[in-house]
């Protein structure tokens, strides 16, 4: 399971170095990827996935679909052949993850680093964590709201936001997924660099756009880009002038604003400088154009309708104090 490259123990995943371990998940990739493309195609067990506002799991996407996602913006994917399911085939549990022993609850088990289900990526929150200088509950708030869940509370890989590009457990843009693994300093960044995803300028050759961005279905990988993207933002909103607070609660919602809106987006949010055209297209992606002139409706404003539906979700879902359990001191350096 590419989710599960720590398996074993912590202790042999820290030995990894970053060039090994990028070489590691790739191949586990490829070879989980095309392990479940046959499972689909045979017939598995469905996963039970309740979607997050604005993500599903898609349970009955057939095979073709699959791939389609998978290959993201219409690149191929270098799978073999297959037939697709018949209509109605559910997808097998995407992460093989169903003796998680969780607490079926989204807090999780204070014995088990408040993740529950969901303890098995303690190390790598952990690791992220003293990579970047974020407390390990920050990290793990951020997926808890941008991830869809099952009913035991496990995070779910395949996560996707069907009126988007966003997917994975950071619901990353594929723009904003190509451009951290082209940004130095980042997991990704290594990752490309180890399996020669880059050209001579730095940037994501045309040709591995497809193998980088089914990564963002790797839990690990996924964890470690959020990481650098929030620690990233954090900077980069304190130097535009944005009072970023200095709690582990008010910094992982300012995190979470950043990895939400993006950088320039996130600048004019917090600022109040945010457009009502700009307001009405993120607020249409998030929950739907329907329910987002209903909203608007109400408001009288584009603006105010999107400010009142963010601040409402991150107020109900960025409590990094739900992971407690993890670690939540003030974060070093001013962060």
């Amino acid at each position: 399971m590419i989710g599960h490259i720590r398996s074993g123990s912590a202790s042999t995943a820290e030995q990894v170095n970053p060039q090994e371990k990028a070489a590691l998940i790739y191949a586990q990739a490829r070879s989980e990827l095309s392990s479940r493309l046959w499972k689909a195609a045979l017939g598995g067990d469905a996963a039970s996935s309740p979607a997050g506002p604005g993500r599903s799991e898609s349970p009955d996407m057939g095979l073709d679909a699959l791939v389609a996602l998978l290959g993201g913006d219409g690149m191929p994917v270098a799978t073999p052949p297959i037939a697709a399911p018949p209509p109605g085939v559910p997808l097998p549990d995407p992460d093989g993850h169903s003796s998680h022993n969780g607490s079926g609850s989204q807090g999780g088990d204070a014995a088990a680093g408040g993740l529950g289900a969901n303890a098995p990526y303690a190390a790598t929150l952990s690791a992220a964590a003293e990579r970047t200088g974020l407390p390990p509950a920050l990290l793990a708030t951020i997926v808890q709201a941008e991830a869809a869940t099952g009913p035991d509370g496990r995070w779910l890989t395949f996560s996707r936001n069907p009126r988007s590009s966003a997917a994975g457990l950071g619901q990353f843009l594929s723009g904003t997924w190509i451009s951290e693994a082209e940004r130095p300093g980042t997991w990704l960044h290594q990752i490309a660099g180890a399996q020669g995803w880059l050209n001579g300028h730095g940037r994501v050759a045309s040709d591995a756009r497809s193998a980088l961005l089914q990564l963002r279905y790797d839990g690990d990988t996924a964890i470690q880009a959020i990481a650098d993207y929030a620690r990233s933002n954090l900077d980069q909103l304190r130097a535009a002038g944005v009072a970023v607070g200095s709690s582990v609660e008010n910094l992982a919602q300012s995190a979470y604003v950043g990895h939400h809106l993006g950088l320039g987006d996130a600048i004019r949010f917090l600022k109040g400088e945010l457009s009502p055209d700009r307001a009405r297209k993120l607020l249409k992606a998030q929950i739907g154009s329907h329910a987002a002139e209903e909203r608007i409706a109400e408001a009288g404003d584009a603006t105010r309708a999107h400010r009142a539906w963010l601040l409402g979700y991150v107020a109900h879902a960025v409590r990094p104090q739900r992971f407690a359990a993890l670690g939540t001191e003030k974060v070093p350096r001013n962060a």
